[in-house]
């Protein structure tokens, strides 16, 4: 069978059965690792963007490490956890200037920052193929901190933060991980399933209500949508990078409440919810999948 008959989750389920049993949490966005003794969770992510895949040869190199680099964080984002230090891997034509790989790492290095991420290394490359930057990015997150996609439980609310769609107009270039919207929802709610929309909410919410052996209901009338994004692009453009989160309806109100107060500017709208029936309620047309 070829990769473009099994498509990127099929791949990974192939490729996850032959690792070792000890390595629970790989699945999630980031590989969350405990040390014995430690009172926090070691963070680990890598993440790739490759060129004519996740950007035009055309784009501005700054933006192309600013998205490089935000990627890899708002992975962070979807477990709650704190990103520290970077490593950087460039795979470029050898024919590619200086002056671009300069910019490139511009953008890579302001983003860092923006989150206090220190870059300490990586490694390069030459190649006969488009442009390669991959990120790895470590951290930590609080034992009682971290979230997973699964976790959700029947009945539970789905929310999503800010707008949908519009990735195709260049929002995938300028996007905001949430990180701080996710750090402070783990200190104050008992937030039960958690992810960050990189592929779609057509891909990615049957991914979080399939981890958690549930099903859901989607209010396709509710969904945020971006400015000149129409209720398809929300569900299958793909690259939004903002939270999808399941919580207890008995929170609903002091969540909506609290968050008016913390984050006036972003929106916080509830989608939907989980349900016993496997088998979604509501057909999506799906996201973004890798190889297909």
């Amino acid at each position: 069978m070829k990769l473009s008959q099994a498509g990127e989750d099929a791949l990974l389920a192939s490729l996850l059965r032959d690792l070792p049993e000890s390595r629970k949490f790989i699945g999630d966005d980031c590989a969350v690792v405990q040390f014995r003794g430690s009172r926090n969770l070691l963070v680990l992510k890598t993440d790739c963007v490759v060129e004519k895949i996740h950007f035009e040869s055309r784009a501005n190199p700054e933006l192309i490490g600013r998205k490089a680099m935000m990627r890899a964080l708002s992975d962070f984002a979807a477990v709650s956890a704190v990103p520290q230090f970077a490593l950087i891997t460039l795979i470029v034509p050898a024919d590619r200037s200086i002056s671009w790989v300069k910019k490139l790492y511009r953008g890579l290095k302001r983003a860092a920052s923006k989150f206090g991420v220190a870059i300490v290394g990586g490694e390069t490359s030459a190649t006969c193929g488009p442009a390669t930057i991959s990120v790895s990015v470590s951290g930590f997150v609080e034992k009682g901190r971290h979230v997973s996609r699964a976790g959700a439980k029947k009945g539970d609310d789905l929310f999503v933060t800010g707008k949908l769609g519009g990735s195709l107009r260049g929002k995938h270039l300028r996007f905001v991980p949430r990180i701080k919207e996710s750090r402070w929802l783990t200190k104050n709610f008992r937030i039960h399933a958690m992810m960050d929309l990189s592929d779609g909410l057509g891909a990615d919410l049957p991914r979080l209500a399939r981890a958690s052996k549930l099903g859901f209901k989607l209010d396709k009338d509710a969904l945020p949508l971006a400015a000149g994004a129409k209720l398809e692009n929300a569900i299958s453009d793909g690259e939004d990078y903002e939270l999808l989160f399941a919580i207890s309806p008995h929170d609903r109100s002091r969540l909506q409440k609290t968050w008016r107060e913390n984050f006036p500017r972003l929106a916080l709208t509830r989608i939907g919810n989980l349900t016993s029936n496997i088998k979604p309620q509501t057909s999506l047309s799906r996201g973004y999948i890798h190889f297909q």
